[in-house]
């Protein structure tokens, strides 16, 4: 590839490219807007999304324009910041140029912050036949899905392929298996009864199938075993120590030998980064995750660093990295946008640590777990502060303004009027 990306002007500013529009990519861009650099935003959707809000998407809770915000509309009145659509191909860091999927780009400082992508495990039929849910467009494809499943089911009249079009399967057991779960739950008691009146509800299964001893690994003894009861009085069935074997788009199949007739596997059971050709493959670590020392820099680099999902930062306290939430992404952009101001000026960048503000978890209606610095929490007070935490983390008034209404009219009406099923149109996406 010859040319490079146009309309991108050659400026005395420094330039500073960064790969991902997420919580991290975001987070920098703030941080170092007005500072004197000229910034470059790449990521393959033109939107930041809320990602922790996307099982809600799916559940036909949300649209999916109350977490999504457009990147342009944040980049507005800005003169040294530039935005395109496009994906990383390769590095080429003796040249300080990057290799995109519409040109080659130069830079001062590469910032990595693509976030990661479902993890099949190199399971090709499952990967194959059942629904991630990693993005937007992830999450109406399962609403979709379901929908579609429940109006084909009233089309069957032998009992064994109607509940093959009802029945759901999470293979999962972490927050997004548990949040998901729970609100499908919901749906079987409060909504489906009502669209549905012809089907015999009493015979939908949801099923949880977690590899591991215990539901939200990453959190506390207390917060698993309570999200486990709550789960069990919504009616999920829950198998714990259970592997997801095979899936051909009918029969599920899991290491106790049970099978299970499902038209609708929702894959929640890992995570990925994205291979990058031109950092070292020593540097790679289980999961595509790279390698950085604490200040986020790639080793043997002088100016590419990664930060989120994307990068292991190994510690005395966290030999196996930081755990891969929002908040570990948010705290290492903040300080990276100091330590490049840092450099900058001459100084030594400050080491990276993790502060812990906690993790949480939501199962239904009055329903969650919450380990917070300061107590563990569960049922409708953990349930409030999960509310509030992430009502106030989404990008934009008007995002979060219809994120509260349409959770106060669900909350009352027990209802969700977004169920809609609507079938994209493909468009012919060549230049």
């Amino acid at each position: 590839m010859k040319y490079y990306i146009p309309n991108i002007p050659q400026t005395k500013k420094k330039r500073i490219v960064i790969v991902g529009g997420g919580f991290a990519g975001l987070k920098i861009l703030r941080k170092l807007s007005g500072k004197g650099f000229q910034i470059v935003l790449l990521d393959k959707n033109n939107y930041h999304q809320f990602q922790p809000l996307l099982y809600q998407v799916s559940t036909a809770g949300l649209e999916p324009t109350a977490i999504s915000f457009p990147l342009r509309k944040i980049l507005q009145n800005e003169k040294n910041i530039h935005f395109r659509i496009t994906g990383l191909k390769e590095i080429n860091d003796h040249n300080n140029e990057i290799i995109t999927d519409i040109g080659k780009l130069s830079y001062d400082y590469l910032i990595l912050a693509m976030g990661t992508t479902t993890n099949f495990f190199g399971q090709k039929n499952i990967e194959k036949y059942s629904l991630a849910m990693k993005t937007a467009a992830d999450s109406i494809l399962i609403r979709n899905t379901i929908l579609k499943n429940f109006e084909l089911s009233l089309l069957e009249t032998e009992e064994d392929k109607i509940n093959s079009f009802i029945n759901i399967v999470i293979v999962g057991g972490g927050p997004t298996g548990v949040e998901l779960a729970g609100a499908l739950a919901e749906m079987k008691k409060y909504i489906f009864p009502k669209d549905y009146p012809e089907l015999d509800l009493n015979n939908m299964r949801i099923i949880i199938y977690e590899a591991s001893p215990k539901l939200l690994s990453g959190m506390s003894s207390f917060s698993s075993k309570h999200a486990l009861k709550y789960l069990k009085s919504l009616g999920v069935e829950v198998y714990l120590n259970t592997r997801v074997d095979d899936y051909d788009g009918n029969l599920l199949s899991v290491s106790d030998e049970s099978t299970v007739s499902t038209k609708t596997v929702i894959w929640a059971a890992g995570v990925k980064s994205e291979r990058i050709t031109g950092i070292a493959e020593e540097l790679f670590a289980p999961g595509n995750r790279i390698n950085v020392n604490r200040h986020n820099k790639v080793p043997n680099t002088s100016n590419i660093f990664v930060v989120g999902d994307q990068c292991i930062m190994k510690t005395q306290k966290y030999p196996n990295g930081h755990p891969q939430v929002a908040q570990t992404a948010i705290q290492q952009a903040r300080l990276l946008a100091k330590n490049i101001l840092r450099i900058e000026s001459g100084n030594k960048p400050t080491d990276f640590e993790y502060v812990d503000k906690g993790s949480m978890a939501t199962i239904g209606r009055n329903l969650a777990v919450a380990d917070l610095p300061f107590g563990k929490f569960r049922g409708f007070t953990a349930w409030i502060l999960w509310s509030i935490v992430h009502l106030f983390t989404i990008v934009g008034i008007k995002n979060r303004i219809s994120t509260f209404l349409n959770w106060i009219w669900s909350y009352f009406t027990y209802d969700q009027s977004l169920r809609v099923l609507i079938i994209p149109k493909f468009i012919n996406q060549s230049r």
